[in-house]
């Protein structure tokens, strides 16, 4: 009896010599986004309503960064429920690289908080204003605690780039909390009210390096570039130095998911009866040297073997 068409589940299934991992991301907890989200959103309201009353850009801009946090663990927690499907018959790669996508939307909207930032201090500079250093100080001591902790969280996913950039924001906000306590303190002891715009700009500076390294890491993802730790070269001459292989083109290097490299590429040998020899040792070489898993390789015979 014939069968009726193939399922995407079907399609999509791996068999023996296939590569071991899934075109989705597996074992990671929402719950650490969750709680993260819960405490960081929280907490923004509070601050932002404390800078309001005590006139503080040190604590408004901490709140500003706060509240980014919060959408940015909230675009999180979605792109990691989502890369958790698998593949569909619409999507064939899966969902994985909406976490990348999630990473670099989260850079894009700290480079604009960080700009917000940097408009209200100079405006500050030119028209200094009266500060309450005394509820600067105790808000921001408590903003350092709760980012502290959401930092704490978030270190112990360390595969998912996606939660990296949302440490990002977490740690522009652990600084953010720092310089507002010490804004508070200096205001409060001393009444020097140029301290809170400054170090609102010193901490703009800081969170700069790390969210354009985000931008850098998420944007090669997401085009598909090289991983950076394989050599894209030396792959393609360990492919050809494999024995019965005469020449490689074609090819391509790139991730499904994150950690998770791919391969694909046509190679040229001399009789297409010593394929399964020569695919045998091209898949344990580039596992073996390279770490790729995923590999789709195509063999060919030279024109000239073609034309006999």
């Amino acid at each position: 009896m014939k069968s009726g068409p193939p399922s995407s589940t079907h399609l999509h299934a791996h068999r023996a010599g296939d590569s071991s991992h899934g075109h989705f991301i597996e074992g990671r907890d929402p719950r650490v986004l969750g709680w993260s989200l819960a405490l960081t959103m929280g907490f923004a309201v509070v601050e932002l309503i404390a800078g309001l009353w005590s006139n503080s850009l040190a604590l408004v801009s901490d709140a500003g960064h706060m509240a980014t946090d919060s959408t940015a663990l909230g675009l999180a927690l979605l792109a990691q429920i989502i890369a958790k499907r698998p593949p569909s018959a619409t999507k064939s790669f899966g969902f994985g690289r909406v976490e990348a996508l999630a990473a670099f939307i989260n850079g894009l909207a700290m480079l604009a908080v960080v700009a917000w930032i940097g408009i209200e201090a100079a405006k500050r500079f030119s028209n200094p204003s009266a500060v309450q250093g005394e509820a600067v100080l105790m808000v921001a001591s408590i903003g350092l605690v709760i980012n502290l902790v959401v930092a704490w969280l978030l270190s112990h996913d360390k595969d998912s780039v996606n939660t990296r950039a949302a440490l990002v924001h977490v740690m522009g906000d652990l600084l953010g909390s720092l310089a507002a306590l010490i804004a508070g303190a200096v205001i409060y002891f001393t009444g020097w009210m140029p301290i809170d715009p400054l170090l609102s700009v010193f901490v703009s500076l800081l969170i700069l390096r790390s969210t354009f390294q985000v931008l850098r890491q998420s944007y090669h993802f997401l085009m598909k570039g090289v991983p950076e730790h394989i050599d894209y070269l030396q792959v393609g001459a360990d492919l050809a130095a494999v024995k019965g292989v005469l020449s490689v083109h074609d090819l391509h290097v790139w991730e499904m998911t994150p950690g998770q490299p791919a391969l694909i590429g046509h190679v040229e040998i001399r009789e297409l009866q010593e394929w399964p020899a020569v695919l045998h040792d091209i898949k344990t070489m580039l596992l073996e040297k390279h770490g790729i898993d995923h590999i789709t390789v195509q063999a060919e015979v030279p024109a000239s073997e073609k034309k006999q």
